[in-house]
This record gives C-alpha cells, structure tokens and sequence, in this order.
C-alpha cells in the first residue's frame, strides 16, 4: 500500500495545486455511457427504427462527439437517402434523453468511485470546481441531481455543456468557455477525463489533464496525458 501510495502522489499533487477542477461527466463522473446505449435503443424503436446499437457498434460511434452528430453519422453510414431531417434527429434525441433520465433514476448510475471523495476534498481546500462536457444540461441535471441532490449546481462554478459552444470535443471551445467563466488561465487548472477527445480538448485548450480510465475508452492512448489513473480513488491511496 505505502508503495502505491508514493506512485500516485504525483497525480495528488498536480490536483491539490490547481486553483479549479474541471470536470468531464460521461465515463468520468459515472459510467453513463452503457444508459446512454440503452437509451437510444429506445428512443430508436420509440420512432419505428429497426436500428440497434450494440456495445462495438456503439463504441466506435463515440468517437462522434454528441447525440444527434452520432445519429446523423450513422444514418449516413447506412446510405440511405435521404438523410433523417433535423426535426426526425430533435425528435429522437427528446425520447433518448428523457428516457436516459428515467434509467438514471432508477439508481442503475452511482458516480464512480472516488469521485465524491474527489469533490469534498477540492471544496475543503477551497478550491472551485467546474463542468465541461459535450452531453446537454438535461443529461447532467438527470444524473447530478440524483447523485449529489437537487442543490447539485450550486457546488460548481461553471457548468458548460456542449449546446453552449459552437464546436464540440475534440475542439477546445467547451474548454475555453469553462477557463472564460472561471477567469483563470489554463495553468491554473486540471481537466479530468475519461476519452481521447476530451484529453485533445483540454490539451488543445492548455490545460494539464488526469485521465480516469472508462468502460468504453480505457483502451484509447493517453500518452499525452499528466496522469493515467484506473479511477479517481487511486489519489486518496
């Protein structure tokens, strides 16, 4: 134990010396990402699709960053024309979401450990804490709201979802919105991720990043990473 202990005290400290932590919320604050395949499942039979998602198939559509991007990606793959119309994505997106938030609430998705360790540590030091992710607001809500409490937000000091930002990852801007809100240079802060896009997000916005290994993602290179951790209960070893 004292040896693993000294291994990760590196990761410890590039956390406890950041002035805000910035999280990402699918695979890093929970393991989402097997409700969100399961959502749209639904949503898709919902529609009168005969489409079916595996976890392979699944898998390598999450190198599409966001839900109607994946679905029109898709789509498009199949070479069907024409392509579904922006009101046919809306409308599978309404029906996968709520759906996502009805699985959420059954209590199928306790954050990942260590995460709420994580968080009381940051506030007890005084440190902000912040939200940047591609997923929507109602997403988060869904899944923070349950887990922390309905008062969840008023522990971050900014939440930027990936509606708020023209680009999502692998581009910086979500990133860039998050350090804009916060008024504090990248330098200051450590992004903690999950994926290869959300480490070139941060990365391409400046900021040193600690990647928390995923179902869905754990097989993805993160050379580029500060530190690579199995999950965040590894800093308090």
């Amino acid at each position: 134990m004292q040896a693993e202990a000294l291994a990760f005290a590196p990761a410890d400290a590039l956390i406890r010396r950041a002035a805000a932590l910035i999280f990402d919320v699918d695979g890093t604050l929970a393991e989402t990402e097997e409700l969100h395949r399961r959502a749209f499942n639904h949503a898709f039979a919902r529609h009168g699709l005969d489409w079916q998602w595996d976890r392979v198939v699944y898998k390598d559509l999450l190198r599409v960053t966001g839900g109607k991007e994946r679905m029109r990606t898709y789509h498009a793959g199949l070479g069907i024309a024409p392509p579904l119309s922006d009101a046919d994505i809306a409308a599978l997106h309404r029906i996968k979401t709520a759906h996502y938030a009805e699985l959420v609430e059954t209590g199928r998705c306790p954050l990942r450990p260590g995460v709420l360790e994580l968080l009381a540590a940051a506030k007890a030091r005084g440190q902000r804490l912040a939200i940047a992710t591609t997923t929507s607001h109602g997403n988060i809500e869904a899944l923070l709201s349950q887990a922390l409490g309905t008062n969840w937000a008023a522990a971050f000091d900014a939440i930027v979802a990936g509606d708020d930002v023209r680009h999502k990852k692998p581009a910086p801007d979500v990133y860039l919105e998050t350090l804009a809100r916060l008024k504090l240079s990248a330098a200051d802060c450590v992004a903690i991720e999950d994926s290869a896009n959300g480490l070139i997000s941060a990365s391409r916005a400046g900021i040193p990043v600690l990647i928390t290994r995923s179902m869905f993602f754990a097989d993805e290179d993160f050379s580029a990473a500060r530190y690579v951790l199995g999950d965040l209960s590894e800093l308090a070893a």
